[in-house]
């Protein structure tokens, strides 16, 4: 089994980042901050007006660290790796099931339904947490429904009706979501997702959690030598991590919005930890600081995978999600095996 080695976070504006032997050094106004041996890093991640010194990057590259750098909310700008990993018969399988209608529809069913799934669990894991009926009452109706959609699906629906069914539990998911939010109410509240910008301070805390999900993913993905790319579910465009949206799917709301709503429920998050503008909610750097820590955190805690049947930690198992892909496009799995969380 891999071992979960750690993401360094760089969030401190006008950062420098260098290498010193075996060793990745952060900088911050000439002074040195931190001091990490290089072999205990899997990745870098940059957020804002981060530098990194011209030695490092090839450093980086020749011991496969992979250096991301991301805009302060979390939005992705770029991400630097060496050699590309894995053979090209895995490319290859992975290509070919991407260009076969029936064999894309298959993998898009898996993720959707384990989406779905998940999600609903999220609805009724709050349903059970919450101190006031009427509202438990409201959230369990809408995982009733979800499920509903859940029966509804078909392995050979065709990605057309899989994305549409995927839409209309989306719709119902965040359409309670605001109920799952129980603490500090007048300054977190969900009124629907909003992305590029987020526009209030829940949907901050979401894009960023998202956006550190999207690169533990696409880190995995590279791990095993699939391309990032080339999806099933998600629409190909350029620039598009079209599998690491896939993949995230299974992962996002047990992980992610789970973690939220945690944040914000044992309010450790306060409104004063945001910087609101006209037009967007930015986290303001205690907050950021915050979230990164709690996702590590979280990271490292263990739960039992319901395919291996053995415990893994949380921040494996993006690993486990992309071998496992890995082994059914290579034909050693009949199916593949979603990530089911209970």
């Amino acid at each position: 089994m891999k071992h979960l080695l750690n993401v360094l976070y760089v969030i401190t504006e006008d950062s420098y980042i260098s290498k010193q032997g075996e060793t990745i050094c952060v900088h911050v106004g000439g002074e040195e901050k931190v001091r990490v041996p290089a072999h205990t890093v899997e990745s870098i991640v940059c957020f804002g007006h981060t530098t990194v010194s011209t030695p490092l990057l090839g450093f980086l590259g020749e011991r496969g660290i992979g250096l991301s750098f991301l805009s302060e909310s979390g939005r992705f700008y770029s991400r630097m790796e060496g050699p590309v990993r894995g053979n090209v018969l895995l490319r290859k399988a992975q290509y070919a099931a991407a260009s076969d209608p029936a064999k894309a529809s298959q993998l898009a069913y898996w993720f959707v339904v384990c989406k779905i799934a998940n999600s609903r669990n999220v609805l009724l894991r709050a349903t059970r947490e919450h101190t006031d009926p009427s509202a438990a009452v409201v959230l369990k109706k809408a995982a009733e429904s979800m499920a509903a959609i859940v029966a509804d699906l078909r392995p050979d629906a065709g990605l057309d009706t899989l994305r549409g069914l995927e839409g209309s539990a989306a719709y119902i998911y965040f359409g309670v979501f605001d109920g799952m939010i129980r603490a500090n109410r007048d300054d977190f509240f969900f009124r629907g997702r909003s992305r590029r910008p987020p526009l209030d301070n829940m949907n901050a805390i979401m894009s960023f959690l998202y956006a550190l999900l999207a690169n533990d993913v696409r880190s995995a993905l590279e791990a095993v030598g699939l391309d990032p790319a080339m999806g099933f579910l998600h629409a190909l465009r350029p620039g598009r991590p079209s599998l690491a949206l896939d993949l995230m799917e299974e992962l996002r709301a047990w992980l992610c919005d789970r973690l939220a709503l945690s944040l914000v429920n044992l309010r450790q998050l306060q409104g004063k930890d945001f910087e609101t503008t006209p037009t967007s909610v930015r986290l303001a750097d205690k907050a950021r600081r915050e979230l990164i820590t709690a996702w590590q955190k979280r990271k490292r805690e263990e739960l039992e995978h319901p395919f291996l049947e053995e415990s893994v930690p949380i921040g494996l198992i993006p690993f486990v999600q992309a071998q496992l892909l890995a082994r059914h496009l290579r034909g050693d799995l009949d199916s593949y095996p979603p990530f089911h969380w209970k």
